[in-house]
């Protein structure tokens, strides 16, 4: 498995950010994938999930209306796009994949090496 995140950066309070993951070494589309996040001090929490069929998703209650996710099961790609950014988004963002026997909501996860996204004035 591997994933490969780009896009994090500094911004300021109300900003965007978009977030892209591109997948390989698995069948990309028979997987729900999953945008999890460490803020700083904190566990990783899940932020946002996409089914494999394109369609369903899933956000946590601290990120809905601001943020959308996306993804291309031709590409194996998922997206992030990330609106009206606060402070309190500051983390480590990871794309992840749920492990064999896991939950895309409670891991464990098989994760990428993070972007930074960093919300600041």
């Amino acid at each position: 498995v591997r994933l490969v995140e780009s896009g994090g950066g500094l911004v300021q309070p109300g900003g965007s950010l978009r977030l892209s993951c591109t997948a390989s070494g698995f069948t990309f589309k028979l997987f729900t994938m999953v945008w999890v996040r460490q803020r700083p001090g904190k566990g990783v929490e899940w932020v946002s999930a996409i089914g494999r069929d394109e369609i369903g998703t899933y956000y946590t209650e601290s990120v809905k209306g601001r943020f959308r996710i996306s993804r291309d099961n031709a590409f194996n790609t998922i997206s992030l796009q990330m609106n009206n950014l606060k402070t309190e988004d500051t983390a480590i963002y990871y794309c992840a994949k749920p492990k064999s026997g896991g939950s895309w909501s409670e891991g464990p996860w098989d994760l990428g090496q993070g972007t930074q996204v960093s919300v600041s004035s």
